[in-house]
């Protein structure tokens, strides 16, 4: 999965849900860095680390695997194939998009 199609499909969660996580969040992956930004409307996306509470580092794959429903987010946050930089309460939030 690229960095184009990942930021495409968080882009997407991020519509469906508007509001819902209203807050700012960052994604990390080894193909690069996805912005999430909850507190505007229409929500933004972009493809550069801005000012977040939190950081969520985790593999396209494993990405792809949490929006499937092929891994549960919370087994991977606990068997590390997930990791939370940062805030941990504000990240618990970030369910509302999923």
């Amino acid at each position: 999965m690229t960095l184009e199609e990942i930021t495409g499909k968080i882009q997407k969660l991020a519509d469906r849900h508007s509001g819902q996580f209203a807050g700012k969040a960052n994604f990390k992956f080894d193909e690069g860095v996805v912005h999430l930004d909850d507190t505007v409307s229409p929500t933004v996306v972009v493809n550069e680390e801005r000012e977040a509470p939190f950081a969520i580092k985790m593999t396209a794959d494993n990405f792809n695997q949490i929006l499937t429903g092929d891994l549960n987010v919370m087994m991977a946050f606990m068997s590390g194939k997930l990791k939370i930089e940062g805030d941990k309460g504000a990240a618990m939030k970030l369910t509302a998009l999923f």
